[in-house]
């Protein structure tokens, strides 16, 4: 996924350094020599994350910091602070100052690539609550303005049997306004979540009489928790059970001992993601419902599409967008040889399987009969074909039966088209799908082609 990432340092060399990472992994970058050049590349720039140093002349990194949360233009741009100065002072200051995590130079590849993808996940979220509420409001069905939600009232679940690192996490806590509960083993925590919800969980990987892992991955397997965001506690020199928590599921990994601020920064970003995905998927609501859903599929229908990418297109995100136009083959067969209520019921296996096989912050739309769209903020070409790709394949492997019990196979064809350079209008970007559309059924269907807009 790539993203646009501000660096502001007033040296040459600490720029340099960070851009050579961030471009090698294909994110795009800007710099701002300090406080006051920041501010301006911001707000012109929108970009998906700034890395902001904390001691630079005229303006220090805590004042930008707090000038950037403060500016409604500004304030959902996740911040990290780098400093040259481990210090829980420093990191005090700048959660105070609404910092949303920490760095230390000179930051070590693998914790900088992690901590920008996540933060980045975090802002696509929230751009798209924004862009989904702003959508509602333009068609006149209501919408919260924006803002972004306090933690204070949600729950966390700290497993660990070791009294000090817990105590420190328990301690924490609460000053966010999080209510804090302790399980001191697996099993317990475990018997928790059947009784309980929890919008986070903290799990230590030092349990001592069993497998932490073996948690995280049971955790990840749970029906109540599979989506709850999972914190990770290690020690230093534990960065392999850290990497293996990773592939098991885990959002995010905090070093032992415990840095207070650190914690709650990360505990704070965690549980504010959970909020946007939970709001996302409710999809804004029964407000929406009547005027811009299906009624046959459940998905958007074209009303809300159009409006909705519009609205993409005018908050700058029409720079790196893909949108995926899916038709379902011979779809005039089935209606001919099922009847009409097979075809329905088709139709609606085809949007239940789209939507298992989307992203979150993706929105999916029944175009116009046997038609559907999927438009992907901040996808590139590869991201795009992937995705139509998986669809594709999805939905030729789903299992649907006609009237008689016969299995009646069901394919699509998906056409690609995508933004990669300067901005382009939402017609613009649909006909370019529509194009490589008729191109994948000229070409024999139950395949995917792409049209690329630069």
């Amino acid at each position: 996924m790539s993203a646009r990432i501000l660096i502001v340092d007033d040296v040459p060399a600490n720029t340099r350094l960070l851009e050579a990472k961030l471009r090698a992994e294909y994110y795009q970058t800007a710099t701002a020599r300090d406080g006051f050049e920041a501010l301006t590349a911001a707000t012109n720039w929108q970009p998906d994350l700034i890395l902001l140093d904390v001691m630079m002349p005229g303006m220090d990194g805590f004042e930008c910091c707090r000038r950037l949360k403060g500016d409604p233009a500004t304030r959902h741009i996740p911040v990290v602070m780098v400093t040259a100065l481990d210090q829980p002072t420093e990191r005090l200051q700048g959660l105070e100052a609404g910092a949303d995590d920490f760095l230390t130079k000179p930051p070590e590849t693998e914790t900088l690539m992690a901590r920008v993808r996540s933060l980045v996940r975090l802002k696509r979220l929230l751009d798209e609550w924004h862009a989904r509420s702003e959508t509602a409001r333009a068609l006149g069905l209501g919408g919260d303005p924006f803002a972004v939600p306090s933690v204070a009232g949600t729950r966390a679940l700290v497993v660990d049997d070791w009294d000090v690192s817990a105590s420190a996490v328990m301690d924490a806590l609460p000053k966010e306004g999080i209510v804090a509960i302790r399980a001191r083993s697996g099993r317990e925590a475990m018997g928790m979540t059947l009784e309980e919800s929890f919008d986070l969980i903290v799990v230590s990987l030092t349990l001592a009489e069993e497998d932490s892992l073996r948690l995280v991955s049971a955790i990840r397997g749970g029906s109540r928790t599979h989506e709850t965001p999972l914190l990770l506690l290690a020690e230093t020199e534990a960065k392999g059970q850290v990497v293996r928590g990773f592939e098991l599921g885990a959002s995010d990994w905090l070093m032992l001992p415990v840095d207070e601020n650190e914690l709650r920064a990360r505990a704070r970003n965690q549980i504010r993601r959970k909020i946007y995905q939970d709001r996302l998927r409710l999809d804004l609501g029964s407000v929406l419902e009547l005027a811009l859903i299906d009624p046959l599929t459940g998905l958007y229908n074209q009303r809300y599409l159009r409006r909705h990418l519009a609205g993409l297109v005018e908050n700058g995100q029409g720079r790196q967008m893909s949108v995926l136009m899916v038709d379902v083959d011979f779809f005039k067969n089935v209606n001919d040889q099922y009847g009409h209520a097979t075809g329905d019921q088709a139709l609606r296996l085809i949007a239940d399987t789209l939507r298992a096989n989307t992203r979150v912050f993706d929105s999916l739309a029944r175009y116009g009969g046997e038609e559907f769209v999927v438009v992907m903020p901040g996808a590139d070409r590869e991201d795009a074909v992937m995705a139509a790709e998986r669809l594709r394949s999805a939905v030729e492997a789903a299992d649907f039966t006609g009237p008689s019990g016969q299995r009646v196979v069901l394919t699509v064809s998906v056409g690609v088209g995508c933004a990669t350079g300067a901005p382009v209008t939402p017609d613009a970007l649909l006909h370019a799908a529509d194009t490589a559309l008729y191109v994948a059924k000229a070409g024999g269907r139950n395949r995917v082609e792409l049209a690329a807009l630069t």
